[in-house]
């Protein structure tokens, strides 16, 4: 019977080599991965999944010795290739080697001769390595296309992300050109209403706006590299401070930065650097007579609100001297800036200036 059992056998299970074999050029029609990835779950039952490959060794067998008195003699793992096939399938890998090895007991004691026992004569060794071998080619292949699904669909997720990621980063690029274009378009609507008709302070006006889009260009490309814009923002406001006093040639004006180590995107970082170079810019030219003083800028935290200042301890100013939305070109710029990130500033004189911007973080 043994004899028999091998070619028998044989056909039987390089059918279901051949199958996991050809399951990839399906895949596309089945969707089998996607039914791979939804045996997670039960793949990670751990106990259960050993339960139920002893499970299956007990269906398999009451199905075999159902079907004994029908099958011709040679078929001991008809019954057996199935449930270890289908346990490592949809169990994993350890509950498929519990289920192959007793179903290949079960085989080896029952249907093998002599029946009954666990005789290790050589037509038995044969079937039993070729039982052996069938059933680690089956499950070897299962698992390496579980393995398979799961890179697969972690390669799918992750280009899923990257995708997203790109498109949201396209869109906020836009926005932000468009937004940039509209406070080039206001700020030269306000210079040529400043210069009126009079040619020469048109070309002031002129000279002006170059200087301060000369200024937005520096800081957007400062912005817009990926390695600045993941930086806290005291780092970057301190950088800024240093570039805007190295351009003024202020050498003995010193900058001081406290702000915690949080992080703002483009669309609130970009406003609050412009404020900062127009206010900083300002001081530079106006507090210190001596050409000696300090500029603080602070940042505080308090929930979603946010209160961004900038003091310097020039000469100050007398209140009839405190500004306003409308006393300059600058102070406007100012304060459409503030208002493009839902804040207002308010400004304290004597000892100094301080200028104070409050916004509120989610706005």
């Amino acid at each position: 019977m043994a004899a028999i059992a091998c070619p028998s056998s044989s056909s039987s299970s390089i059918v279901a080599v051949s199958r996991v074999e050809s399951v990839e050029p399906a895949l596309a029609r089945l969707k089998v991965w996607d039914i791979i990835h939804a045996t997670r779950r039960l793949r990670s039952l751990g106990l259960l999944g050993d339960l139920a490959a002893v499970a299956a060794t007990g269906a398999a067998l009451l199905l075999r010795m159902v079907l004994d008195p029908v099958l011709p003699p040679g078929f001991p793992y008809l019954t057996f290739f199935p449930a270890v096939v289908l346990t490592a399938f949809f169990f994993g890998l350890r509950p498929g080697i519990i289920c192959a090895v007793l179903s290949g007991l079960a085989a080896w004691y029952i249907f093998i001769p002599p029946f009954f026992s666990f005789d290790l004569s050589p037509p038995t060794t044969i079937a039993l390595a070729f039982y052996v071998f069938i059933v680690t080619v089956d499950i070897s292949l299962i698992h390496i296309m579980h393995l398979a699904a799961a890179r697969l669909r972690a390669d799918a997720e992750e280009t899923a992300r990257l995708y997203e990621q790109q498109r949201t980063m396209f869109q906020e690029l836009q926005h932000r050109v468009a937004n940039n274009m509209q406070f080039v378009s206001a700020m030269l609507r306000l210079y040529a209403k400043r210069a009126g008709d009079d040619p020469a302070a048109m070309l002031t006006a002129l000279d002006d706006a170059r200087v301060r889009l000369d200024v937005m260009s520096r800081i957007h490309r400062h912005l817009y590299d990926p390695a600045n814009v993941t930086r806290p923002v005291g780092e970057f406001f301190q950088d800024l401070c240093a570039n805007l006093g190295d351009a003024a040639g202020a050498r003995d004006v010193r900058f001081t930065v406290e702000m915690p180590p949080v992080r703002f995107d483009l669309t609130k970082l970009t406003p609050l650097s412009l404020i900062a170079v127009e206010i900083v810019t300002n001081a530079l030219k106006h507090a210190f007579p001596d050409g000696r003083g300090t500029i603080a800028l602070r940042l505080v935290q308090d929930g979603d609100r946010i209160v961004f200042t900038i003091s310097d301890d020039g000469k100050g100013m007398t209140p009839a001297e405190a500004p306003g939305p409308g006393n300059s070109l600058g102070l406007k710029i100012i304060h459409n800036l503030a208002a493009q990130i839902g804040g207002r500033i308010s400004y304290d004189a004597g000892p100094g200036t301080t200028a104070r911007i409050e916004f509120d973080r989610a706005s």
